[in-house]
C-alpha cells in the first residue's frame, strides 16, 4: 500500500507540476509537508539544500528522496517513474510523431517552438542569476565563464569551468549561511559508500568502454550519463551538454533538438525527460521506445545514485565552510554555462529576423512579468506563429 500512495503521489504531481524545477520544488512542498505531512518543513529544505549541491534535476532528487524516506530504495525508484512517465510518454509520442520530421523543420510551428525556446532560456537565466549570483564576485565568474565556452564550447571544459569556480568560492567568496540542522533520512554509509563508488566507476569508466567496444547502445547511455552527472542546476543547463553529445554527433539534427526543447517546456514534469525525446527521435538505432528508456534512465541514474549515496553523509559536509563557498562558485559557473547556451545554441539557432525578435521579446515579458506559466506562452507562440510566417 505504501509503495503504490508513492507511486500515485508522484505520477499526480508528474502530470499537473508546470513550470519548471522551481514551480515542482513549490508543488512538493505542498503536497508532501502541508497535505500529506510525510515530512517535516525543515527536513524539506534540508533535502533541497543537498539537492541543490548535488548535480542533477534539483525537483527529481527531491521526489527521490521524499520516497527514500517513505519506503526506501524502491520507494526512490516509484517516486522517479511516477513524477518522470507522464513527460516522458507525452515526449516520446512526440518524437514518433515526427516520423517526417526532415520535411517538416522548415514548418512554422516548428520555428515557433525553438524561438520561444529563447525566451524560457532567457528568464531562466534572469532568475537564478538574481538568486546564485548576488555580488559582484559571482557575476564576474559567471561572465568569465560564459566567455570561455564561447570560444571553447567542449563538454570537457564545461566540466574544467565547474571544477575552477569551486577552488575559486573556496578562497574568495564568502561561506553562505549554515543550512538547516533537522536531517530527512540518514540511511546506511556502506550502502551509500557502494552507491557513490558505483556513481564514479560509471562516470570514468564508461568513456573508455565505448571506445573499446564502440556499440551505439554504450554511447548513448555514456553521453546521457555523463550529461547528468555533470549537469549543475537542473534542467535547463543540460542543455548544451546534451546538444554537444547528440547534434555534432549526427544523431539528432539541430532543428530537431530545439523543437523538442521548446516542447518539453509545455508540459509538466522533469526538464530532463527531454532525454526521451532525444533517445526516442535519434537517426541511429536505439532509438523509438529502446532508445528512449536508454536515454531516460542513463540521465537520471547519476541523480538516483548520488541522492542515496549522499545523504547518509550530507549531515557533515554541509557543516563544512569550504564545501559552502565551493558550491556557491558552482552555482555562479551554472548561470555562465546558461548565458553561454542562450547565444549559442538556442539563440544562434532560432532568431533570424525582426518577427523572431519580437515573439522572444514577447514570450519573455509573459513569462517574467506578468507570470504566465510557460506552457500557456508556447502555445500561445506556436499558435502565432502558424499566422505570422
Amino acid at each position: 500500500m505504501k509503495y503504490l500512495e508513492v507511486f500515485f503521489t508522484a505520477f499526480k504531481l508528474g502530470c499537473t507540476s508546470f513550470g519548471g524545477p522551481i514551480a515542482h520544488l513549490s508543488y512538493f512542498h505542498d503536497e508532501y509537508v502541508t497535505k500529506k505531512k510525510w515530512i517535516s518543513a525543515e527536513a524539506y529544505a534540508d533535502l533541497v539544500a543537498l539537492c541543490q549541491f548535488l548535480p542533477g534535476p534539483a525537483s527529481s532528487q527531491v521526489g527521490m528522496g521524499i520516497g527514500l524516506s517513505r519506503a526506501g530504495i524502491f520507494g526512490a525508484i516509484l517516486s522517479w517513474i511516477g513524477f518522470t512517465l507522464p513527460s516522458a510518454i507525452i515526449l516520446i509520442l512526440f518524437a514518433l510523431g515526427m516520423s517526417e520530421a526532415k520535411d517538416m523543420t522548415n514548418k512554422n510551428w516548428l520555428h515557433g517552438l525553438k524561438v520561444v525556446a529563447v525566451a524560457v532560456v532567457a528568464q531562466a537565466i534572469l532568475g537564478m542569476g538574481k538568486k546564485l549570483c548576488p555580488d559582484k564576485e559571482r557575476i564576474t565568474i559567471a561572465i568569465i565563464t560564459s566567455v570561455i565556452l564561447l570560444f571553447f564550447s567542449s563538454a570537457l571544459f564545461q566540466v574544467l569551468v565547474l571544477v575552477g569556480a569551486g577552488f575559486f568560492g573556496v578562497f574568495f567568496l564568502k561561506s553562505s549561511p549554515n543550512l538547516p540542522e533537522e536531517p530527512l533520512h540518514k540511511g546506511n554509509k556502506n550502502i551509500g559508500l557502494l552507491f557513490l563508488i558505483l556513481f564514479f566507476v560509471l562516470l570514468f569508466f564508461l568513456p573508455f568502454l565505448r571506445e573499446i567496444y564502440p556499440d551505439q547502445k554504450i554511447k548513448l547511455f555514456d553521453s546521457f550519463y555523463r550529461a547528468g552527472a555533470l549537469v549543475f542546476g537542473g534542467g535547463h543547463v543540460v542543455l548544451p551538454l546534451l546538444q554537444a553529445e547528440v547534434v555534432p554527433s549526427g544523431w539528432v539534427n539541430n532543428d530537431l533538438f530545439l523543437a523538442g526543447y521548446g516542447m518539453s517546456n509545455a508540459i509538466p514534469g522533469p526538464l530532463f525527460a527531454f532525454s526521451g525525446y532525444l533517445g526516442a527521435t535519434s537517426e541511429i538505432e536505439p532509438n523509438a521506445w529502446s532508445g528512449a528508456i536508454i536515454c531516460l534512465v542513463a540521465a537520471f541514474l547519476p541523480s538516483f545514485l548520488l541522492i542515496i549515496g549522499v545523504l547518509p553523509f550530507w549531515e557533515n559536509l554541509k557543516k563544512n565552510p569550504n564545501i559552502r563557498k565551493s558550491i556557491s562558485g558552482i552555482n555562479a559557473a551554472v548561470v555562465g554555462i546558461l548565458l553561454a547556451a542562450l547565444y549559442q545554441p538556442v539563440w544562434t539557432n532560432a532568431v533570424f529576423s525582426g518577427k523572431d525578435f519580437a515573439l522572444v521579446a514577447s514570450g519573455f515579458l509573459l513569462l517574467e512579468y506578468w507570470k504566465i506559466p510557460s506552457w500557456a506562452v508556447v502555445l500561445v507562440t506556436v499558435i502565432v506563429s502558424l499566422f505570422l510566417y
